[in-house]
């Protein structure tokens, strides 16, 4: 029986598991504090950190390396690509290494798998990247010609569970209409139109509700008038929009389970503020469903799914 180890990073934790064919031997959450990441100058500097968490719990399974037969990893921001499974190779790891369209925790999954594969002489693959790009045509044109959307979301956990919610209605994910909601350190809200997004926010920097780490949509104007106010580079700018924005700009953490305690903390200061906050994403996330329901069918979506 085949076994391959799976990760997928992401920008708050690493999830691992290993597969006996369809059989999970074991999956395992490994949460991430922003304190914990904070050292690391840029993501791909976190990739020993995260092997060596990774290697050391195949260690406390007692799952040998030499039993492996394939690892995979969630896919980065590579060129742009439809859904499906690749192949990990040179090409793809220099695309990953100076983040090709971006840099995001998504791009140690590919590296990760292959590093610890090349060793072994077994294949290492990523699955449905965060780049997977199936818009339609006009959902790609913005208000200004220079500008272009850009399909970059959750593709990974998106398709998985739309193909769980198709078979769940008796029903292949090419013959259904769904609405995916994607909740993590960023917020992705996606129309599937029988086995494509056909439209999806970019959920890394560009638009959709605000998130733990991510600014979201922003009034442009506040925002052009940030970026020339002396005040930040470049760098700083963009990591507002995606890493320390969002929550973690609010109230310094990414973990919502803290905010979740500052709420109920009648003796914490920002307690009222963290409240109104959970009800702002809950609103953006509402008010964004609207749009994707025309989108993927303007008479029937099969269902709607928050993950």
């Amino acid at each position: 029986m085949e076994r391959v180890l799976v990760i997928n990073p992401g920008s708050t934790s690493t999830k691992v598991a290993v597969f006996e064919g369809e059989k999970p031997l074991f999956t395992e959450v490994l949460r991430h504090d922003a304190e914990e990441l904070k050292k690391f100058k840029k993501i791909v500097d976190q990739y020993e950190f995260r092997r060596d968490i990774v290697l050391n719990l195949l260690k406390e399974k007692e799952i040998p390396l030499s039993s492996l037969s394939a690892v995979v990893g969630r896919g980065g921001l590579i060129k742009s690509v439809p859904g499906g499974t690749y192949l990990v190779n040179e090409k793809m790891l220099h695309d990953l290494r100076i983040g090709l369209q971006g840099e995001h925790a998504s791009n140690l999954g590919g590296i990760l798998a292959y590093e610890i594969a090349n060793p072994l002489g077994i294949p290492a693959f990523i699955v449905d990247p965060v780049v997977v790009d199936e818009m339609d045509d006009l959902a790609r044109i913005s208000g200004l010609p220079e500008i272009e959307r850009k399909s970059i979301f959750h593709a990974l956990n998106q398709k998985s569970v739309a193909r769980k919610a198709a078979s769940d209605l008796g029903k292949r994910y090419e013959d259904v209409n769904l609405i995916v909601v994607h909740l993590g350190g960023g917020i992705s809200i996606g129309a599937h139109r029988r086995g494509r997004v056909v439209d999806v926010n970019n959920a890394l920097n560009g638009d959709g509700p605000f998130a733990p780490e991510r600014a979201g949509g922003l009034p442009t104007q506040a925002l052009v008038d940030m970026c020339f106010s002396g005040k930040f580079t470049l760098e700083e700018m963009l990591k507002k929009l995606a890493g320390k924005g969002g929550l973690v700009s609010h109230l310094g953490t990414n973990d919502a389970r803290k905010v979740e305690k500052m709420i109920e903390d009648l003796r914490n200061a920002p307690i009222e503020h963290a409240s109104n906050l959970g009800a702002v994403i809950a609103y953006e996330i509402a008010k964004s469903l609207g749009i994707p329901a025309f989108i993927v069918d303007p008479v029937v979506v099969d269902e709607f799914i928050p993950l």
